[in-house]
């Protein structure tokens, strides 16, 4: 055994020293850690809201865009379409939208923020195929009623506010995203005024 005296002040130094590279490490290995745990780049864009022009869109025209790797329709509605909302309600499950499946803004008889552009997902609700957009032709699918959308799987009938007709296998209206109007010619879906 030495004999030697001890230094304190080393000791110490000696202590601290290795507490700091040990804090430091572990400070290293933490962030990467907690970093893994945020979405990726690729999530964050799938997720992420879009936005559409919609300032060429005309008058019964349906332009898709993709959300959240769903086909999102966008109907410019006419005056007649909008007339015939009224004749449907008679025959729909859901002719005020009270099912908890859209936004407050879609549990009106036009389903949208302004009755004239109808915003939906292009899915239908029974067993997720993509109805049939028909501007003309839809009284072949429902007598009376000349605009709609069909979708050819299973033979469901929706009108032109996405809301699902009586006897039909889906069981509820077609979703309404959520979305926002950032100018006349701009809509954002995904994102709404309660998000924002």
């Amino acid at each position: 055994m030495s004999n030697a005296p001890v230094d304190h002040g080393r000791r110490r130094f000696l202590t601290i020293a290795t507490s700091v590279v040990g804090g430091v490490g572990a400070i290293g290995a933490a962030v990467p850690f907690i970093a893994s745990w945020n979405p990726s780049e690729r999530a964050k864009q799938a997720g992420a809201a879009v936005s559409a022009d919609i300032s060429k869109l005309e008058d019964g025209q349906l332009i898709r865009v993709e959300w959240r790797g769903r086909p999102v329709w966008i109907v410019k509605r006419t005056e007649e379409m909008l007339a015939q909302l009224a004749d449907t309600e008679n025959r729909l499950r859901d002719p005020g939208s009270k099912e908890p499946q859209q936004p407050a803004y879609a549990q009106n008889r036009h389903r949208s923020i302004k009755p004239e552009i109808f915003i939906a997902v292009g899915i239908c609700t029974h067993l997720g195929c993509s109805p049939t957009y028909l501007p003309s032709d839809f009284a072949a699918q429902v007598e009376g009623i000349r605009s709609g959308f069909f979708c050819p799987c299973h033979g469901s009938r929706f009108d032109m506010a996405g809301r699902v007709f009586q006897n039909v296998p889906a069981p509820t209206n077609l979703m309404i995203p959520p979305y926002m109007f950032i100018d006349d010619n701009t809509v954002l879906i995904g994102e709404d005024e309660g998000a924002a």
